[in-house]
Order: C-alpha cells, then sequence, then structure tokens
C-alpha cells in the first residue's frame, strides 16, 4: 500500500493506525473475519458463463441476515404463482445464523463470559433490520449485544491497564464493524475512537490489517503473475482455478503499467469499471 497512502488519506489513516498499533504491540490475540466474496456473470465472446470475482468485502459485510429471509420471500411469490413444487425445491439458507456462530465463537474464546458483543453502528441506521437477524441470533445464545456508535466509544470508552476494552462500564469482547469503512464515517473525535478500539484487547471483526488486506490494490496485486503461485507452492490446479475467477483489477500508479491501463480505458472505455479503494463505493 505504499503508492496508495501517498494519494489516499482515507487509507492512510486507516495505515497510521495499523503501524502505531503494532509499535505498541497487538494485545489482541483472536480474529475474526466475516468476509464477503462478490461475483458477476461473465460471458465470454464465444457465450460462455463463468462467475468472476468483482472484489472481496472485509469489513461490514452485509445482507447476510436479509438473506436469511429471501427463501420465504421467494417460497411465498412461487405459491401465489401456484408453482407449489418448484416451491418445495428452494434450498434453506440462513447466513444470519452462521455470522453469528463466528462472532459467538470469538466472544467464547475472548474467554469472559460477563464481557459483551458490541455492534458499531451508524448514527442513521439505513439497514438495521439485516443487523437485528444477528443480533437476535446472539440473543438467542444468552449473548448480550449492545449498540454503540464511534461517539459513544469516544465519550464513555476507556481501556485498563491490561488493555481490555470497556464501555459505560461493559467489557466489551467482540466489537462488530457495521461502520467505519467510508471517510464519512469519521472526523477527528471518530478516528480517536477507532484507534482506541484497535488498541484493546477486544476482538474486532475486522482488526484494522484486515480491513486494510480488503482494498483494491492489495487485491490487485494478489492477481498479478507469480503471486498465487508463492502462496500456494505445489498446487497449480487450485491456482488455475482460483485464476479463473478472476475478473481483471488493473493499476492506475504513476509509470508504465497506470499509463498503459489509462490508455485502454480511454480507447474502450465500455470495457471497464473504475471502483474506489475502499468498500461501500459502488
Amino acid at each position: 500500500l505504499s503508492s496508495t497512502i501517498k494519494v489516499d488519506d482515507f487509507t492512510a489513516q486507516l495505515f497510521k493506525i495499523h503501524m502505531q498499533v503494532l509499535e505498541e504491540g497487538l494485545a489482541q490475540s483472536v480474529f475474526l473475519g466475516i468476509n464477503r466474496s462478490d461475483y458477476m456473470f461473465d460471458c465470454g465472446v464465444d457465450g460462455t458463463l463463468a462467475l468472476k470475482q468483482i472484489e472481496i468485502n472485509t469489513i461490514a459485510a452485509s445482507f447476510g441476515g436479509l438473506t436469511s429471509r429471501t427463501a420465504a420471500v421467494h417460497g411465498r411469490v412461487l405459491k401465489v404463482l401456484g408453482k407449489f413444487q418448484e416451491a418445495s425445491r428452494l434450498l434453506p439458507n440462513n447466513p444470519s445464523k452462521g455470522l453469528a456462530l463466528g462472532i459467538a465463537k470469538a466472544w467464547e474464546l475472548y474467554g469472559s463470559p460477563s464481557a459483551v458483543v458490541m455492534f458499531l453502528v451508524e448514527e442513521i441506521q439505513r439497514n438495521i433490520f439485516d443487523q437485528r437477524c444477528v443480533e437476535n441470533e446472539l440473543w438467542n445464545r444468552n449473548i448480550r449485544v449492545i449498540r454503540k456508535r464511534f461517539r459513544d466509544v469516544f465519550e464513555k470508552g476507556s481501556l485498563d491497564d491490561a488493555k481490555r476494552l470497556y464501555i459505560d462500564g461493559q467489557e466489551v469482547a467482540v466489537v462488530y464493524y457495521r461502520e467505519g469503512y467510508v471517510p464519512k464515517n469519521y472526523d477527528q473525535q471518530n478516528w480517536e475512537a477507532r484507534l482506541l478500539l484497535e488498541r484493546s484487547r477486544a476482538v474486532k471483526c475486522p482488526d484494522i490489517a484486515t480491513q486494510l488486506a480488503g482494498t483494491k490494490k492489495v487485491q490487485q496485486e494478489l492477481s498479478q503473475p507469480g503471486t498465487l503461485e508463492r502462496l500456494l507452492p505445489g498446487r497449480a490446479e487450485a491456482i488455475a482455478r482460483i485464476r479463473a475467477t478472476f475478473a481483471g483489477l488493473y493499476s492506475l500508479d504513476v509509470g508504465e503499467d497506470g499509463d498503459r491501463m489509462i490508455a485502454a480505458a480511454i480507447a474502450d472505455p465500455d470495457r471497464f469499471v473504475l471502483k474506489p479503494q475502499r468498500e461501500g463505493g459502488g
């Protein structure tokens, strides 16, 4: 990310916090990732359809809760249309339960039965029902959930000598980020709150390093020739299958590679999509 942080203030601030936490020494020992890999159908020149990965989301990956209700909606629609056989063939799907199981395991590994799970949420919540599905699954497992904003963390959050995180006197085992992925989520107080969270022993979902790993620049570097071979030595078949899903991510860095891609995009703009570095930008 050395080239990215020179031109992207948001990524640079995340990276600054990441480096500060590393210099202090990681207090967090348990790590949790809830990721969503996004795919689209690609139609080749010969008409062959294939799934291509567009991006992977490593922070605030949403719609697991609402998706848990989708099969029931589809079933009801099919029944209204008189297609009872088709409705009976729909497969059950409950991602919110799976997400909650991951959070519950992180809470268990943290090792404090009285600690809570904190959903870090937006000031104005447009996706609250998606979040509630996961929250309810945790309550069903007798795991207490609190919902707080960055402002609450700044005003009421603290660390003890062991870097345990407390909000309103409650120890926090897991911080589940449902915001913090776009620049508008932050002012100076919110950046200070984010630093406090990252310095803590609480399990962050995700920790700031994992958020940085989800940047488009990192995904672009992973698609470079030789990278998969280094990460998966001796697994040529697996590498071929993974690489077949790559849609293509291209650098706009200053230099020969960036100049070549800019020229290609100008010459044939319908073949390209310009995506922001971060998540939540389309």
